[in-house]
């Protein structure tokens, strides 16, 4: 599979806005691998809020808003393009995006043996800096920094290029690399031991509903924040109860479902969620967030941090070496996809516009 054609299908990003700024295109040349690079065929790509996120420049500070179906769809005004991207730094355009790609190998650069063509890949969508985990400057993500998988190839370091055998398709192996790195990292910050209460906000989510399977391995006692009616499928999944997210008094709801107030938050969504979550805390407490879907502002005294002792972290890079046990645990079955829906390349839009609806439990993912 070394010849590979001149050009391909992909969708791309033309610049920052709304939905109309995603051009679908049969002409886009091909990658072709540098030195110490494979081209995979992707066989699917999953959607995560980096692909919202990047396309609208939300994560500009000027934005103050949530991610709401309005503003991901149509983008927003007070966006700012010089720190629109994770890393509050200008992104190039036109750029294919899309982080979370399963499928093969199709051709390898100078440096990669060439036996690893035809084998069956995961792309890990960090690209991490020869310094530390912490060096963000010197980190890249998949599908922001570089071209990602919204396409029939894309290309990437060898060693990002994780071999995988399982008998889940590509659809379902692509519900897992972004959303289960971020819930292991996110858990990580922690340090969840058996036995410990957790409180998951945004709990029917892609990294919310990865959260609640890693959590279920480490023996922890889990109480999952969502929407009434998914309440059953979060219970199959590990939740020990659910909590539903427009309770009157979500932090009363929390500590009686806990049965008092809890050991550990983990929080994707933000907004009016978290002070509630904060006060759930025992005193000594740990939180840790990865994301601000329905708010990055936040009123918050500062006594609370201080005088219940309390442990709060933010949670973006993944170490390295995180894909790797995943994959692992996929292959082990200890993790199962949680697909809920496919969409064909062409219609990414669309996928973006049922992903941002948030009706879904798990992942939304386009096959290719």
């Amino acid at each position: 599979m070394n010849d590979l054609p001149s050009t391909m299908r992909a969708v791309v990003l033309t610049g920052h806005g709304g939905l109309e700024m995603l051009a679908y295109r049969e002409d886009w040349p091909t990658p072709r691998p540098s030195p110490g690079e494979v081209v995979v065929k992707v066989g699917a790509c999953g959607l995560n809020s980096t692909d919202i996120n990047t396309r609208t420049a939300w994560y500009s500070k000027s934005v103050t808003d949530g991610i709401t179906i309005a503003g991901g769809k149509g983008g927003f005004d007070t966006a700012e393009a010089a720190t629109g991207s994770w890393g509050s730094s200008a992104i190039s355009f036109p750029r294919v995006q899309g982080a979370d790609v399963a499928g093969i190998i199709a051709a390898t650069g100078v440096g990669v043996d060439s036996a690893r063509i035809g084998e069956r890949v995961m792309i890990d969508p960090w690209l991490l800096g020869a310094e530390s985990v912490e060096d963000a400057g010197g980190t890249a993500y998949f599908g922001s920094e570089c071209d990602g998988g919204f396409a029939e190839f894309t290309k990437v370091r060898a060693e990002n290029a994780v071999a995988v055998k399982s008998p889940l398709s590509d659809a379902e192996l692509a519900t897992f690399p972004c959303a289960y790195t971020t819930a292991e990292n996110l858990i990580g910050h922690t340090t969840l031991k058996p036995g410990e209460s957790v409180v998951i906000a945004g709990a029917s989510g892609g990294v919310g509903s990865a959260a609640i399977q890693l959590c279920r391995l480490r023996g922890a006692r889990i109480i999952a924040i969502a929407a009434a009616a998914k309440a059953d499928q979060l219970i199959s999944l590990g939740a020990d109860v659910v909590v539903d997210r427009i309770a009157a008094d979500l932090e009363a709801a929390i500590r009686d479902a806990a049965g008092g107030p809890v050991d550990v938050a983990l929080d994707v969504v933000g907004g009016h969620i978290f002070v509630a979550l904060i006060d759930a805390l025992r005193h000594g407490g740990r939180y840790s967030t990865s994301g601000a879907i329905s708010g990055p502002m936040v009123e918050f005294d500062l006594r609370r941090l201080v005088y219940k002792d309390l442990q709060l972290t933010g949670a973006t890079i993944v170490p390295a070496g995180t894909m790797q046990r995943l994959v692992r645990l996929i292959e082990q079955s200890q993790i199962k996809p949680l697909l809920a829906q496919t969409f064909p390349l062409r219609e990414l839009a669309k996928a973006q516009e049922a992903f941002m609806e948030k009706k879904h439990v798990g992942n939304i993912v386009v096959t290719i």
